[in-house]
């Protein structure tokens, strides 16, 4: 019998996550510490962390010039938001594509500008941030949720929940402390 666990697939399989598109992230810290602030009054108040998740968000198309920001709220322990690839204005070249083409490779690992690839570069930034206060802290999970917006309606909705995710915070699955 095999012993070694499989991990579910997180990315929809066969869909370019380089495509342009609208993209709803959910990204928790490891064990669900509340690593970033406290809710308090139904509002987020950011500690030293969450002011490093939030200099890294603003930042991220400073190193992605094919992403746009829309939504976002940071949450004691995760984080939501709303992030736009828009490859319209980039010129084609090895700058923003991979020289060599293999359809074994996933999507997400294949261009620079993939919605993993922007993930993974804010991951590293917030962890090396933090870092230099606390040499030792762990601050994410492996992977993060994802979900292709498709429609107006569905953006509206999803803009909505990440706005009222402090106001919700007593009951939200990501809340330890929830009833």
């Amino acid at each position: 019998m095999n012993d070694i666990k499989h991990r579910k697939q997180n990315r929809l399989n066969g869909f370019n996550y380089s495509s342009n598109g609208y993209y709803f992230v959910t990204i928790c810290t490891k064990d669900r510490e509340e690593y970033f602030g406290n809710i308090i009054n139904n509002g987020m108040v950011l500690n030293k962390y969450g002011e490093i998740v939030k200099q890294c968000w603003l930042e991220i198309p400073k190193h992605f010039p094919n992403i746009e920001l829309d939504e976002f709220q940071i949450m004691p322990n995760h984080v939501h938001m709303i992030i736009i690839i828009n490859n319209i204005n980039l010129s084609v070249g090895n700058k923003y594509f991979c020289s060599l083409h293999n359809d074994n490779m996933p999507w997400q690992t294949k261009l620079s500008g993939s919605l993993s690839s922007v993930i993974r570069g804010f991951k590293i930034g917030v962890t090396k941030k933090c870092r230099m206060n606390n040499k030792n802290i762990v601050i994410w999970q492996k992977s993060f949720y994802d979900h292709i917006i498709r429609t107006e309606y569905s953006l509206y909705f999803i803009r909505q929940y990440i706005r009222d995710n402090p106001i919700n915070w007593e009951t939200d699955r990501n809340n330890l402390n929830s009833i």
